[in-house]
């Protein structure tokens, strides 16, 4: 389908970007484009203004400063993949990128728009809710930074204020003995996931579970932390039984519907195996010698 009509608009800072939003009658940011072109051409959205911001310099960083990893608003799916800072670090991260859509997409595709746009079938928001990462925008009144735990309020519904644009994501750089994984299931590669879950897990000096981050995809009308798997695994011995436990409480914590991928029994069942399955590869990672 062809989208509806509207004005295209370039800006070439965040200044006047900012600007445009702050002046134009429905506005809607575009960064990669990767998910609101879909949603133009499906009529799922009809903005009389884009607002380009994909041509502003000093966004497409990704580096580790002052105890984050800052990704910036214009980083795409295959830069993080690429980034050696990613794979040493933050490997649940690549995990994540590499199952997005196909290598076209994720050329283009950015980081911070597959969580600006607020879609619980996205993989990214699982991985960043696990990773108590915090979404930095700007606005009208200057720059805030969102805790991720308050950002998603439902289907395609976030915390950002009229006029205000994610400018960058900050994820607390993992302590030592830290690994985690991102796994998810789909009827074919690069489709949503059925089911997906993203773990991060930090070990104390006795190998017991000190900190424990579990994401889920696509399970829910919004991207959910399952903080009762996270406490049942959190001051634990990494054991069967801990993990098993995990499990069954991240299935209970999903709201699935049942659709063409799958029953709201089957995609349940599916959150416990793949909250096992990651959980048990984030610990392998944690455990190893050169840590996550």
């Amino acid at each position: 389908m062809i989208p509806p009509n509207f004005d295209y608009h370039a800006p070439g800072s965040l200044d006047e970007a900012l600007a445009l939003l702050g002046s134009l009658d429905d506005a809607k940011i575009m960064s990669g484009g990767q998910s609101l072109l879909p949603m133009l051409k499906l009529r799922l959205a009809s903005p009389a203004n884009i607002v380009d911001i994909g041509r502003i310099p000093g966004l497409d960083r990704i580096e580790e400063r002052d105890g984050f990893l800052h990704i910036g608003a214009l980083v795409t799916e295959t830069a993080l993949e690429e980034s050696a800072t990613v794979a040493a670090g933050y490997p649940i991260l690549r995990d994540a990128s590499r199952v997005i859509a196909d290598p076209l997409v994720r050329n283009r595709a950015t980081v911070c728009g597959n969580i600006a746009h607020g879609d619980p079938a996205n993989d990214q928001p699982a991985t960043m809710l696990a990773l108590g990462a915090e979404v930095v925008a700007r606005g009208p009144e200057g720059e805030r930074v969102i805790p991720i735990d308050d950002f998603f309020h439902g289907l395609f519904m976030t915390a950002l204020a009229d006029g205000e644009i994610v400018t960058g994501l900050r994820i607390p750089t993992p302590p030592e003995r830290s690994g985690g994984a991102y796994l998810k299931l789909e009827r074919k590669v690069g489709d949503y996931a059925v089911a997906g879950v993203a773990a991060q897990i930090a070990l104390d000096e006795n190998g017991r579970v000190a900190r424990a981050g579990i994401g889920l995809t696509n399970l829910g009308f919004a991207p959910i932390r399952a903080s009762a798997a996270e406490a049942a695994l959190t001051g634990e011995s990494p054991t069967e039984e801990a993990i098993a436990a995990a499990a069954q409480a991240a299935a209970d914590a999903t709201d699935p519907v049942a659709d063409r991928r799958g029953s709201v029994e089957y995609k349940r069942n599916m959150a416990r195996v793949l909250t096992g399955r990651a959980t048990a590869r984030a610990l392998e990672r944690a455990a190893a010698p050169s840590g996550g």
